[in-house]
């Protein structure tokens, strides 16, 4: 369309910053002046763009945006491939360090006797060492239902008996005929797999060191009885021991 003001070139400048979530570099950058920060984090000052360009150029570098919301934008002289290989490699150790929350589920009544207490209080306690929440449900039943302080002293109790291992994350509150206590774990749930991978390389190699153990003690006993002289046979062994000579 003749003498339109549409500007093709700025529209798609102007997409281009709306769409890239990568930062802008080298000639990439659309502006006058930049506050330049060098490679070692030393602060150049406000030099022209053509400028900065020279100065990536010649050491070698690229010139890269990283504040352009500044005013002027601050640019950094860095070399970017090196950077994007160093925050993939951050990006995927973080990932791997990171874990799906995951919430487990204890169910009690609140005149438990002691034995089911202790078995339901050592599951609890074996998903917290494993990393996992675990929300802890007191359920009512009939007359029960008029005697909340049951309940609360139950889990108060049961929270004192795992402090080791975790704390109190939500507090005991009325949830219709039940009453609900979050605890979480003490320590994170890489931590716990990462001492759960280094407790089976232990068990690991103390099977390997028993089983090496068990062949040299076989090849020392075959070795022995290979190495023993063996008994010649003579007339007399082949004789009836109960005829008189």
């Amino acid at each position: 369309m003749h003498g339109s003001p549409f500007s093709w070139a700025g529209q798609d400048r102007h997409w281009e910053e709306l769409i890239s979530t990568e930062p802008r570099i080298n000639e990439r950058i659309h502006v006058n002046e930049v506050r330049l920060v060098g490679p070692n984090g030393e602060q150049v000052g406000i030099v022209r763009i053509d400028d900065a360009l020279r100065l990536a150029r010649e050491a070698d570098l690229d010139l890269v945006e990283v504040a352009p919301q500044a005013r002027p934008p601050v640019a950094k002289l860095m070399d970017y491939g090196k950077y994007k290989y160093e925050a993939a490699q951050k990006a995927r150790e973080s990932r791997r360090n990171q874990s799906n929350t995951v919430i487990k589920e204890m169910k009690l009544r609140p005149k438990i006797d002691e034995h089911d207490y202790e078995t339901k209080k050592g599951h609890v306690v074996r998903f917290l060492k494993a990393g996992d929440k675990v929300k802890i449900t007191i359920m009512f039943r009939g007359r029960e239902q008029s005697r909340p302080e049951l309940g609360f002293n139950l889990l108060r109790r049961l929270a004192d008996d795992i402090a080791e291992d975790g704390f109190i994350e939500s507090q005991p509150r009325q949830d219709g005929r039940n009453m609900l206590m979050v605890v979480a774990p003490t320590r994170k749930k890489s931590e716990a797999r990462a001492e759960q991978r280094a407790a089976k390389a232990t068990r690991a190699a103390s099977r390997a060191a028993e089983n090496e153990a068990e062949e040299r003690e076989l090849a020392e006993l075959r070795s022995a009885r290979q190495s023993q002289p063996k008994k010649r046979r003579g007339p007399a062994d082949n004789m009836d021991p109960d005829i008189d000579l």
